[in-house]
């Protein structure tokens, strides 16, 4: 009889142990799929944003004056080389970090004139003190083009003004200015150092 209570005990036990494994096992399990199908569904939209602004052709390679030459309202598309996908979702991915800061754009091939204005009005109106133009500097021989873009078209000077906003109000490095352009790279192409695909 003794055994017998033993016997239940354990099984009780067992069972317990058991069905909380399970429970917990059912709990997580939605919660996995659910973030599968999320990821999925990001890839999925970033495609079909990659199809169109492969495409696009509002962006090229001008000056500021660009805003007058443009008649939409978003400068996309790339100015310079054909955009790669894998290039492209490496950026947009690597952005998502500094999306609380809303003046760096979200994706490099899509970006407001309105907020291209800003930036521009930033490189014009910004100055920088000896101290900060250091950082500036230091970013410039750490970014992948030796500056804000390839050449000294929009991008450039729009970047430029990015660099002294994020230098004067976010108290940026070097590091992570270098690494805002390198991600804010406009121009096209797999490549991650200077002139590639240019």
């Amino acid at each position: 009889m003794k055994n017998e209570i033993e016997i239940r005990k354990r099984t009780l036990v067992v069972s317990v142990m058991l069905a909380l494994f399970v429970g917990i096992i059912l709990i997580f399990f939605p919660k996995t799929t659910i973030n599968t199908e999320t990821l999925n569904a990001d890839i999925t939209t970033l495609e079909k944003k990659f199809a169109v602004l492969s495409k696009a052709r509002t962006n090229f390679c001008a000056g500021p004056n660009i805003l007058e030459l443009t008649d939409s309202d978003r400068l996309q598309g790339s100015c310079c080389s054909a955009m790669d996908f894998h290039r492209y979702k490496e950026q947009v991915e690597g952005l998502k970090k500094y999306s609380d800061i809303d003046k760096i754009p979200e994706d490099p091939y899509d970006i407001s004139k309105e907020l291209t204005n800003e930036l521009l009005d930033y490189q014009k109106n910004i100055n920088l003190t000896s101290e900060q133009q250091k950082i500036y500097d230091g970013a410039v021989l750490l970014s992948d083009e030796k500056g804000p873009c390839c050449c000294k078209c929009w991008r450039w000077y729009a970047f430029e003004g990015l660099a002294k906003y994020l230098i004067t109000e976010h108290d940026f490095n070097s590091e992570q200015i270098a690494e805002v352009w390198n991600l804010e790279d406009g121009c096209g192409g797999k490549g991650h150092a200077e002139g590639e695909g240019h």
